[in-house]
């Protein structure tokens, strides 16, 4: 009898797996730096009436203002891997795809927050930072933002 519960146990220990949980494998999800603009949409007119572009230093990604039948939309400056916790400055500029007038125009300092795809004591390493692109108030946070139409 005791063989039998001894066997188990050492399969157990013998192979570095835990019943606890303890030493999990890690994931092998995959991550971006970035800093990234959410926005809806419909607060900005019709079909792509309106052209985002977001800026992090010197690096620009811009789109098109999305489909108003959409819950929201998402554009993404990506950012070294290694860029570390640090403080970057990011602008925001909206303009009229029609006219070319600047509609919106802001900027503001953003602190990248470390991000654990994998787990913590896994590899990878995120820095990140997400603003919301609002008509009236520029970059403001995304905290209450509801995603889902």
């Amino acid at each position: 009898m005791r063989r039998a519960l001894l066997a188990p146990l050492l399969v157990v220990a013998l192979t570095g797996c835990s019943v606890f949980g303890r030493d999990a494998p890690c994931r092998q999800a995959d991550a971006d730096s970035q800093v990234s603009a959410v926005w809806r949409p419909a607060d900005f007119g019709g079909q792509d009436e309106m052209k985002i572009r977001l800026c992090v230093d010197d690096s620009c990604e811009e789109k098109a203002s999305g489909n108003p039948d959409d819950p929201f939309t998402l554009l993404t400056v990506r950012l070294p891997d290694d860029v570390g916790a640090t403080t970057v400055p990011v602008r925001l500029t909206v303009t009229s795809a029609k006219s070319g007038d600047t509609v919106v125009e802001d900027s503001t300092r953003a602190k990248l927050t470390e991000q654990h795809p994998n787990g913590t004591s896994c590899p990878l390493t995120a820095w990140t930072a997400t603003f919301r692109a609002h008509p009236e108030k520029g970059l403001s946070s995304p905290k209450g933002m509801k995603l889902q139409g």
